[in-house]
């Protein structure tokens, strides 16, 4: 199990994508760990406000770029990671496109557009590429790129128009129909398979991976399967801790994560796992503070003894 998890720890830590699969009775729960994305937008105009705030929410790290002051402005994408005034090709040369960024063409013009694509098709090719237009308009600066010598099977990898073919029409739903053709890309190649369940939390934490990974002491891994109502986390929420209690991880803090610490130190050693329930609904735990409301269903499973051949 320890080279399981150092697979996974080098894997994320080496800004790769990776999951877990945790088996609890019949179900198999599939635990992602994705990277922070990069999400650059080529022109800071009304389609990339909605659509950076819709990525922003989905998770991406949002760069917005544009060549004119009055639209690289900060306070028209508070949501951005960062907001860059520069002609294009000067920023994705200060950028450096590589092959897990997803990047966005929606410039104000097909001048601008073809500057973008020239800067970007002679380097890296990122996971996503999207360019506004028509199809007519993209055709003919398709056409114009391939004469310069572009390879067609590079430009035959853009998406273009950009979007989810959803008869969008206004501004707002031009940004849904790209944040969902940025979905759709996202999760081709995310593990499904017959009974499984994909957990909702996907962040990366490295200090979490690298204990699991590399640190020899007896431990228990605590992942949150399922939540009902209210809960201080989603599911796929975790911690592992050892004998002592030193752990890295959360499961959302409070009397709900020390009643699963409890179960956990008894089972470290054991070989052994189980599912608990941790109720945050009842009278009890409103006398202890526990106010979100819901439930938890919470895997502990020890790491040290028979249950490391698999999770």
């Amino acid at each position: 199990m320890q080279a399981q998890f150092q697979a996974l720890f080098e894997q994320v830590r080496n800004g790769k994508s990776a999951s877990l699969t945790l088996e609890a009775g019949e179900t198999a729960y599939i635990r992602n760990f994705r990277p922070e994305e990069r999400l650059i937008l080529l022109g800071g105009g009304h389609i990339a406000q909605p659509l950076c705030r819709y990525a922003a929410d989905l998770g991406f790290a949002v760069t917005v770029v544009d060549d004119r002051p009055s639209f690289a402005d900060r306070t028209r994408f508070p949501e951005a990671q960062a907001v860059l005034c520069d002609a294009f090709p000067s920023a994705l040369q200060h950028l450096g496109i590589g092959g897990g960024d997803y990047v966005a063409v929606i410039t104000r013009g097909h001048r601008h557009d073809a500057d973008c694509l020239r800067a970007i098709l002679a380097g890296t090719m990122p996971r996503y590429l999207g360019m506004i237009g028509s199809r007519r308009r993209v055709a003919g600066l398709f056409q114009l790129l391939q004469e310069e010598g572009f390879p067609r099977a590079a430009l035959d990898q853009i998406h273009a128009p950009i979007g989810l073919a959803i008869n969008a029409l206004t501004t707002k739903e031009i940004a849904v129909a790209i944040a969902a053709e940025l979905i759709q890309c996202r999760r081709q190649d995310t593990p499904r398979h017959a009974g499984g369940a994909a957990l909702v939390t996907e962040d990366v934490d490295l200090p979490l991976l690298e204990f699991l990974a590399n640190d020899p002491s007896p431990k228990a891994l605590l992942v949150v399967l399922e939540t009902a109502g209210s809960t201080p986390v989603k599911s796929g929420a975790m911690m592992a801790v050892d004998q002592t209690l030193r752990g890295f991880g959360t499961i959302g803090g409070g009397c709900s994560e020390h009643a699963a610490l409890m179960e956990a130190r008894r089972l470290i050693g054991s070989g052994t796992r189980r599912c608990i329930t941790v109720d945050m609904s009842n009278d009890v735990a409103a006398e202890e503070g526990m106010v979100c409301g819901g439930q938890m269903k919470v895997l502990v499973a020890d790491l040290t003894g028979g249950a490391s051949d698999g999770l």
